[in-house]
């Protein structure tokens, strides 16, 4: 129809430019003129077995993330991932068949199907380190939405520079007048609690004021703040927002008042419903744009660049709770 070779309707047909072959803009216009005069498409599976990629990028979430319970928590990660994928043009599976083993699902199983993707993202709040070494033994392209360092080797990821923020916060604290604070929560396992405690001990010694690490595991907000009020605690770092809004509720039964006679520093979203009216003062986790940029750090990958690790900034919150220390 175009009398021009097949080699020439491909270049055009695939949008390339091929330097062995230069196109005139006239001979292009004609070769696309007849693709639209017949309506022709082409066919998507010969096309990306051509290019050895599905166009599908996987998500692998370690926990549910639909349930009421955790759904507002993931769904800006999940936000983040579609839109940057459909931006690039690919589609999303969901892989939601693999084994629950000791309360945690797993990747690998007989009947895995991670390679049916180009590439995974995977999320969770924590991710097992067997599989993330496998991952990267094998060569399967992958990319952890939050920071990952205990693979045996480097992990491609985009997290949330917890540490930083965290630090933000207590010299925001230490210029209120607190001089006795505390950080409430683990402070290990996920590698984003490690790391808000990181930023907390720092900051601390920073500003020469005096930090304690109360750990809630088996304690009733009662026991904890008990501990709180005995240490002469002003200022209290939670690591999860629900814990600080029953810390803050058992504050109440006291008639301790928020934030005048105690202030409370939320380090992160809920990731579990909490029940309050509190407007928290704190930072957000950029979950949105982590789901996002995890799309573009595996896009580059299977592009053939290199893996990359990215830490985004948390955005501060000014909130309610937090106020000067009383003399």
């Amino acid at each position: 129809m175009t009398g021009v070779s097949q080699a020439t309707v491909s270049i055009v047909l695939n949008e390339r430019d091929d330097a062995a072959v230069r196109i005139a803009p006239e001979t292009r216009e004609r070769v696309l003129a007849a693709i639209r005069r017949t309506g022709y498409v082409a066919d998507p599976i010969a096309r990306r077995l051509a290019a050895q990629r599905n166009r599908f990028l996987g998500v692998f979430t370690y926990e549910p993330v639909f349930p009421a319970g955790l759904g507002d928590f993931y769904h800006p990660f999940l936000v983040g991932i579609e839109e940057c994928a459909e931006r690039i043009g690919c589609d999303l599976l969901l892989f939601t068949s693999a084994p629950v083993v000791d309360g945690r699902r797993r990747i690998f199983d007989r009947d895995n199907r991670l390679r049916l993707a180009d590439g995974c993202i995977l999320l969770g709040r924590w991710l097992d380190p067997e599989e993330l070494a496998r991952l990267i033994a094998e060569g399967q392209p992958f990319v952890s939405v939050g920071r990952r360092d205990d693979a045996g080797g480097p992990v491609p990821y985009v997290g949330a520079d917890y540490p930083a923020a965290t630090a933000a916060q207590v010299r925001r604290v230490a210029e209120l007048g607190h001089r006795r604070v505390a950080y409430v929560g683990e402070g290990a396992g996920a590698e984003s609690h490690a790391d808000r405690l990181r930023g907390f001990t720092g900051a601390v010694a920073e500003a020469g004021i005096t930090g304690v690490h109360v750990r809630i595991a088996g304690s009733s907000p009662g026991q904890v703040l008990d501990q709180l009020e005995e240490q002469g605690c002003t200022a209290i770092f939670v690591e999860e927002f629900a814990d600080g809004a029953l810390l803050a509720e058992e504050a109440g039964r006291r008639s301790l008042r928020v934030p005048d006679d105690l202030s409370f520093v939320a380090l992160g979203d809920p990731t579990r419903p909490a029940a309050t009216d509190l407007d928290f003062t704190g930072f957000r986790i950029p979950r949105r744009e982590m789901g996002w940029q995890a799309v573009e750090v595996l896009s580059t990958i299977l592009d053939g660049g290199e893996p990359e690790q990215r830490l985004l900034p948390c955005a501060p919150v000014p909130g309610a709770t937090l106020a000067a220390a009383r003399a």
